[in-house]
């Protein structure tokens, strides 16, 4: 049981890892640092964005319109550590 709980542990840090990185990148994006027009750049932003699109789109529907602030990577990031308190804070359980 304990690799079970190694496993969601592990999973929920990828995720955390690929939002973090989705965020970045779209800062990176908006001031121009980074350019679309790279074919490896726009790979990943494409990748991602049809990785986290959904996600994010069913969080958009219960937060308030901001306009052009996005706010749902934020949520999404706080809801995954919460799941990984739980989980940490749950380990005896799974021995």
């Amino acid at each position: 049981m304990t690799s079970i709980l190694d496993i969601l542990s592990l999973l929920l840090t990828v995720a955390l890892w690929i939002i973090l990185i989705h965020f970045i990148m779209s800062w990176l994006l908006s001031f121009q640092v980074l350019n679309q027009r790279q074919p490896l750049v726009a790979q990943v932003w494409q990748g991602l964005g049809r990785l986290l699109n959904p996600v994010y789109s069913r969080i958009r529907r219960y937060l308030p319109d901001t306009g052009a602030l996005d706010l749902s990577p934020m949520v999404l990031i706080l809801i995954i550590y919460v799941l990984l308190i739980i989980l940490r804070n749950n380990r005896g359980m799974f021995l």
